[in-house]
């Protein structure tokens, strides 16, 4: 805290809805929360948390190229006291999904109306998370659904392929192994990404860590 009041950056790809954030900040509880600087690009964002001593980072999922997720799993990583308050244009369920186990505390739709967006940041600092009701609904149906079965859902070669990707190849190299055209090695990888509910290679790789497909180095 700073003044008595919760500090809070933005990191936000649109400058104007980040100024339009922090005057709503400002006016609306402009003594518990000081928004000390804003970022367009999530490769900044972990040294303008550190550099601000953040108690609160609100990251729009659509950054690119690093993405939003990758953004907040770093800021996680480097500085686990900051919360993160992850916010997004659509409602994606794997989107949601995965901001929240990157370390995410809440996820909102930027429709949101801006008056309710007060509590939920008081909510975070108390170390509760928020989520929509609805969407919190949503999301356990859909976890009960896939969550524990996605390696059976994908054949050898999109496990293979799956192997490939995370460890950070080029389409071109992905593409030999696979024994396939570069032209066809794109379609398979967005065909991938699309079932792992991963919007980037960069999430496709972290997920990939937690399903241990990492562990051995030889396989593919």
């Amino acid at each position: 805290m700073r003044d008595g009041r919760y500090v809070v950056v933005i990191v936000d790809d649109h400058a104007l809805f980040s100024q339009g954030l922090a005057l709503l900040l400002e006016s609306r509880a402009g003594d518990t929360f000081l928004v000390a600087g804003s970022t367009t690009a999530g490769e900044e964002a972990v040294a303008l948390v550190g550099r601000e001593a953040a108690d609160i980072a609100v990251v729009d999922l659509a950054l690119p190229p690093l993405g939003g997720v990758e953004t907040i799993r770093r800021i996680r990583a480097a500085y686990p006291r900051t919360h993160v308050l992850a916010l997004s244009g659509t409602e994606d369920l794997a989107l949601a999904t995965a901001a929240l186990r990157a370390g995410a505390a809440g996820f909102l739709g930027k429709s949101a109306d801006p008056d309710v967006l007060v509590a939920p940041l008081l909510a975070i600092v108390a170390g509760v998370r928020v989520v929509r009701p609805d969407l919190l609904d949503a999301l356990l149906v859909a976890g009960d659904r896939t969550a524990d079965g996605l390696l059976e859902r994908l054949g050898s070669r999109e496990v293979t392929l799956w192997r490939l990707l995370a460890r950070g190849l080029e389409t071109s190299e992905i593409a030999k192994p696979m024994l396939v055209s570069e032209r066809t090695a794109k379609r398979m990888i967005a065909s991938l990404l699309h079932k792992l509910g991963a919007a980037n290679r960069i999430e496709a790789a972290a997920l990939a860590g937690r399903y241990g497909l990492l562990d051995d180095p030889d396989a593919c």
